[in-house]
């Protein structure tokens, strides 16, 4: 890049940044987020300057790439479903680990607050349940032992050890679909 490129796109960085700012924010209210778009904005500009010099609008241009940056960012977060039925296959019950039954969620302060109250959940349903189905739920979820090495350990058939899971999670996915209703509800 030339040093007269430079001072262009220096140029339109001081022009537009404040307005262009503003235009984000108006969009997106994290500020953090909004910072983030607008340094991406600027950065396909110096990146792509050679094939920019042909745009008749660069101002245009610029609220272009903000808009698509945008649309990217609210592509990403879409909304948190909490729910299994999303998980579930048609012919079955639903999911049957621990991970189809949990939703993902970010790392907001909010997100830190439900995975929270997820957990003690969890906790206390595992507390309630029978020994021997929570012994083969932690093992098989916790502990990452498949059920062949849990059946080696235990002598327990393969098949009674996924029906004991099976049982753990139902009991699971009926407590967390409980917690779930809740927070839909707060």
């Amino acid at each position: 890049m030339s040093p007269k490129e430079s001072e262009k796109i220096g140029a339109v960085y001081i022009d537009e940044r404040k307005r262009l700012l503003g235009y984000i924010r108006n969009r997106i209210p994290d500020h953090v987020e909004a910072e983030d778009i607008l340094q991406d904005v600027f950065y396909q500009l110096t990146v792509g300057f050679q094939d920019i010099r042909r745009i008749e609008s660069l101002t245009a241009w610029l609220y272009r790439v903000a808009d698509n940056r945008i649309t990217d960012l609210f592509r990403k977060k879409r909304p948190v479903t909490i729910s299994y039925s999303e998980n579930a296959k048609n012919e079955e019950d639903g999911p049957l680990t621990l991970q189809e039954i949990l939703p993902s969620l970010g790392s907001r302060p909010e997100d830190e607050e439900i995975k929270e109250l997820i957990w003690e959940a969890i906790e206390e349903t595992l507390s309630e349940m029978p020994e021997e189905q929570r012994k083969v739920f932690v093992a098989n979820e916790f502990e990452d032992l498949s059920f062949k090495e849990i059946s080696a350990k235990t002598g327990i058939g393969i098949n009674t050890l996924i029906s004991r899971k099976r049982y753990a999670v139902l009991a699971l996915r009926e407590k967390l679909n409980e917690l779930y209703k809740l927070l839909k509800e707060n």
